[in-house]
């Protein structure tokens, strides 16, 4: 299990408070804004129009190296740590076959559909079986895998989805997804899109002699967390696709690593990067501040801090290309 699955328990909590929710701040630099939050336009799913029809069944290629005969997809439960699963399955247009929701999804159309992860990432069998699904998606970032495999023994089909994290992974999981609904010509219409909006949003982003070091923290000050992005975090590749460099990543860190004063200082990030939830439970930017070396950096010393929503920042789903949208507008553009 990745580093990031390991800290599930924490990670991604429901709901989020933007910056100016816990106390307004003033911008003090001259280049973009100080503080900011990166904010989608339409924090919604536009699902496909025509929407699709399965043509099932299907026999699809598992990525846990199984088989597996989708028969029906009348009932969906599709599951994973990061939401992104859920919110594919509604951009293709069959949000209203999705019986239940992971944590993590939590756009306003699956919002209010009954939880089967009750006890933060961990998936409850008990919860899954009441709700009967014809077809459940998931990825190995989420589990644990003897409540998928008590689902497996009550016959409904589990379809594991490659949980790779990176912007070039995003049409894969479409397709996995789309194929194992019985709807893969939905799911071209699909990558066409989603592919197209992150093509545009990553050629939109400043070119730059000296692109900006950005570093991203995870923080979870009620559970004494606090970790760094690295290569393969999945933060860089969205740092990345706005043009930037992962401060992380430049100085050797791979995944996520502890944060410490050293480490922070010698990466020497321009702007610090940071999910709404994690900066709320610091006691926001005043209380970011505070932590080991992030004074210390350019963007301490510049308040140069920016959050973003925790089911969006590390989502990687249909929605991608509006994340890096938002974020280099949050990181570049100007404040107000």
């Amino acid at each position: 299990m990745k580093l990031l699955a390991t800290v599930a328990a924490v990670l991604l909590l429901t709901g989020c408070t933007a910056v100016s929710e816990v106390g307004p701040e003033t911008d003090t630099t001259t280049n973009g804004c100080g503080i900011a939050t990166a904010k989608l336009a339409n924090d919604d799913i536009t699902p496909l129009d025509p929407r699709p029809t399965p043509k099932l069944p299907v026999t699809v290629d598992s990525a846990d190296g199984r088989k597996v005969t989708v028969n029906s997809a009348d009932r969906i439960l599709a599951v994973n740590l990061y939401g992104s699963l859920g919110e594919i399955v509604f951009s293709l247009g069959m949000g209203d076959r999705v019986i239940g929701r992971d944590t993590s999804t939590t756009f306003p159309a699956a919002k209010k559909l009954p939880l089967v992860t009750p006890q933060g990432h961990d998936l409850s069998a008990e919860a899954i079986l009441k709700l009967n699904p014809t077809v459940l998606l998931a990825d190995d970032s989420i589990g644990p895998p003897t409540v998928l495999d008590q689902v497996r023994q009550a016959g409904i089909p589990v379809v594991i989805v490659d949980d790779e994290q990176t912007l070039a992974a995003v049409p894969a999981h479409i397709r996995a997804v789309a194929a194992a609904l019985g709807v893969p010509e939905a799911g071209e219409r699909l990558v066409g899109r989603v592919q197209g909006e992150i093509n545009t949003a990553r050629e939109s982003a400043p070119k730059t002699d000296k692109p900006l070091k950005i570093a991203f923290l995870y923080v979870r000050g009620t559970a004494g967390v606090y970790l760094i992005g690295g290569a393969g975090a999945g933060s860089d590749a969205m740092i990345q696709a706005i043009g930037a460099v992962d401060a992380g990543s430049a100085i050797g860190l791979k995944k996520f690593r502890p944060l410490t004063s050293e480490g922070l200082i010698n990466a020497a990030p321009d702007v610090i990067l940071v999910m709404t939830e994690g900066l709320t439970s610091v006691g926001g930017v005043d209380g970011l501040l505070k932590l080991a070396g992030v004074a210390q950096t350019p963007a301490g010393a510049n308040r140069r801090i920016v959050d973003m929503d925790d089911g969006v920042l590390l989502n990687f789903g249909a929605r991608t290309g509006p994340a890096v949208a938002a974020l280099a507008k949050a990181v570049y553009g100007p404040c107000g």
